[in-house]
């Protein structure tokens, strides 16, 4: 019988060899032959899946995309709301090898997006991806203040984002001073997040963490 060719496999497998390139040795150096030698597959057989390099770097970009939702996923529900966006974070910070590597292409990716407008359009929406749900979470948690919590709780998505993208690069560059940025994510986190308060102590504020403005 002839062999059956599981196609989204395939693709899987290629977009993890674009990511290894990328993160390895830049975008630059990514090429369909390239591409075909690091999966063991001849250039026709990548051609198969994928026409350009184009084409190959949008899937590896969602890719990347799909990876970091796999491990949103497996966050336990059951956490703090505190305790478990500390964890959401952590699932995007280059930590260990695998999340290094993709840290790296997801560099890689946002410096061409800039100049590559199909590349950006995706870069955007895994973006818009990660805010909304990020901002629906946070509004589950009670979080949000003002006249439109909703809109609030995006605002608090993207601060952290931002905290998150900047953390990422950082380690990248300077892996030596993980626990250094590891603090100040827990710092950042407190400001932006209050702990859950101790029994008996004092409540913290919701929202933003911020006290109203007429005690400031």
């Amino acid at each position: 019988m002839p062999k059956t060719v599981d196609r989204d496999e395939q693709r899987r497998q290629i977009g993890a060899a674009v990511l290894r390139l990328a993160s390895e040795r830049g975008l630059d150096e990514v090429s369909v032959r390239t591409v075909a030698a690091a999966s063991g597959r001849s250039p026709g057989a990548v051609q198969k899946y994928f026409r350009t390099k184009d084409e190959m770097l949008a899937f590896a970009a969602e890719l990347v995309g799909e990876r970091i939702e796999r491990r949103m996923a497996t966050v336990d529900s059951g956490l703090p709301p505190r305790e478990a966006l500390r964890a959401l974070v952590l699932t995007t910070l280059p930590v260990d090898a695998e999340r290094r590597a993709e840290a790296a292409a997801q560099l890689a990716f946002a410096t061409r997006a800039a100049h590559h407008p199909g590349l950006g359009a995706i870069r955007r929406q895994i973006d818009e991806d990660v805010r909304a749900a990020l901002g629906d979470w946070l509004a589950s948690t009670g979080h949000g203040s003002g006249p439109d919590a909703a809109a609030d709780c995006l605002a608090l998505a993207d601060a952290v984002i931002a905290l998150s993208d900047g953390l990422a690069l950082r380690l990248l560059y300077a892996p030596g001073d993980r626990d250094t940025l590891l603090h100040a994510l827990d710092r950042a986190l407190d400001a932006l997040i209050p702990p859950a308060p101790v029994p008996g102590a004092a409540p913290h504020l919701r929202s933003t963490g911020l006290p109203p403005a007429e005690a400031r």
